[in-house]
């Protein structure tokens, strides 16, 4: 039996159980990760000893009684901006080549809490810069349903370390569809939060308003009990709120009779590929056969959530990082003259050309005469696609729609067109403009056998509405395994 091929919450069941051991568990994904590694390059770094050591610990707790939740025992893959203490974090970027943090993310440290064994920290694009993982200053990891293909991003380590399954599960980080839109790509689950669910302390911020942690998994099921696990209320984010109601797993119910299903016109337009269309529409038909109210509505501004959020993102992201100066820590040039030389030279050599696209641009929308042209104006659209929202949760309980316009691009074929590479971004931005939930679960593949991505958007607080309809969905479908997984 492939323990790997189990979702986490099966496996969880039979650590719980006694059929299987958490250092079992451990090694058959350190094994997995050795044997598929150099066809997919999912992580940066691999803490084989560390995640010994720990399985060690967590089953003691878990035969003496004192672990006993879903995930114990259940080997994770974290993805390379959230801070793990004593385990090197880089941002997949070259300027943080030696950074080992002294403290762990608040959200890593809730997995802890329950049980998880950390196997290492996944490849991504360069801070979180990036819809391929092709920005990675440690090369490009590859889709494991075809590795000509890109696994999407910035997430795109961790979606295709669940795919090509070196992880039961994994975090990553949604910015404007970093989680949702590889897991689309990689034919797996992953699930972006209402914005301040999951504490971003010890993220290494890309845009702070934009910026969620949240689950990916093989399905809803396990995306729903990792998500109740790192939902917590934080007073070391002073973005973090207090969740009343955080059983998220009790929305796992096949019934979605009577729900208001809506789909945005604008998303089935122009751009969006014929086969992905059908497979959405073929989705959709599911649900209302098993009692949804599904129709097509017009929702506005789509048009202008591309220009507004990487105006938004860019200015914060040209803020964020302008902490990486070659002072403190992280890389310094070997040579130079004098500390502007330094810090121009340190930032110059060690920030990929991506990066430095959108800190020029944020540094640019954000100074003394092109601030109110430029950013003023973005955060006002800001405030009218979140109006949008509002009206259209005024009628329905969930939208409905494709995660992507295409299934995954080939390898190099986005990065020689960076505004094309952003424009695949239409259908994800606007949920973390308007700091909704989202998620996206497989709902068919192209002719090409490329999985295709549904994607399910719900009002703030209402995750449980996304993950009853996905439960319900996915109930129709089998799991597919990637040609990776099977080898």
């Amino acid at each position: 039996m492939n323990l790997l091929s189990l979702t986490a919450v099966e496996l969880g069941k039979k650590i719980k159980a006694g059929e299987v051991t958490v250092e079992e568990a451990t090694r058959a994904a350190l094994k997995a990760i050795e044997v598929k590694e150099e066809q997919v390059h999912s992580f940066v770094t691999v803490d084989q000893e560390g995640a010994l050591k720990r399985a060690k610990e967590v089953q003691k707790k878990i035969t003496e009684g004192a672990l006993t939740g879903p995930l114990a025992g259940v080997p994770v893959a974290i993805k390379d901006n959230l801070c793990t203490k004593g385990i090197l974090t880089t941002c997949s970027s070259k300027i943080l080549y030696n950074f080992i943090p002294t403290y762990t993310a608040e959200a890593v440290l809730n997995l802890e809490h329950a049980g998880a064994v950390i196997l290492g920290k996944t490849n991504m694009d360069e801070f979180a810069m990036g819809s391929t993982t092709e920005t990675s200053a440690y090369g490009v990891t590859r889709n494991p349903w075809n590795t000509e293909h890109v696994p999407g991003g910035s997430s795109g380590g961790s979606c295709a370390a669940v795919a090509a399954e070196e992880a039961c599960y994994a975090l990553g980080t949604d910015t404007g569809g970093s989680i949702r839109q590889p897991s689309s790509f990689c034919g797996v689950t992953g699930l972006k939060p209402t914005y301040g669910t999951v504490s971003r302390y010890g993220l290494i911020a890309y845009g702070s308003s934009l910026d969620q942690v949240g689950p990916i998994a093989k399905d809803v099921t396990d995306c729903a009990t990792i998500l109740e696990a790192i939902t917590s209320y934080d007073k070391k984010d002073s973005t973090s709120i207090e969740r009343k109601e955080a059983d998220f797993t009790s929305a796992l119910v096949d019934d979605v009779r009577g729900m208001k299903i809506g789909i945005p016109r604008d998303y089935l337009g122009e751009g969006l590929d014929s086969e992905v269309k059908e497979a959405i529409l073929a989705a959709a038909k599911i649900l209302e056969e098993k009692g949804a109210i599904v129709e097509q509505f017009d929702l506005s501004l789509v048009e202008y959530a591309i220009p507004a959020y990487y105006v938004i993102a860019a200015a914060e992201a040209s803020s964020n990082l302008e902490r990486f100066d070659g002072v403190k820590y992280g890389y310094r040039t070997k040579e130079y003259q004098g500390l502007h030389n330094m810090y121009k030279k340190s930032r110059s050599e060690g920030f990929g050309a991506e990066v430095k696209r959108r800190i020029m641009l944020g540094s640019f929308v954000l100074s003394s005469g092109y601030y109110d042209a430029y950013y003023l104006k973005a955060l006002r659209t800001k405030a009218l696609i979140k109006q949008a929202f509002d009206q259209a949760f005024a009628k329905y309980d969930i939208l409905l729609g494709p995660t992507a316009p295409t299934t995954a691009p080939k390898l190099g074929a986005s990065l020689s067109d960076p505004l094309k590479m952003y424009l695949g971004d239409i259908y994800t931005v606007s949920v973390n403009l308007a700091g909704l939930p989202g998620i996206s679960l497989p709902c068919g593949q192209d002719s090409k056998g490329l999985p295709i991505g549904l994607q399910l958007i719900g009002d703030c607080f209402q995750e449980k509405k996304i993950i009853r309809a996905a439960y319900a969905y996915e109930q129709s479908r089998i799991y597919q395994h990637s040609p990776l997984a099977d080898q």
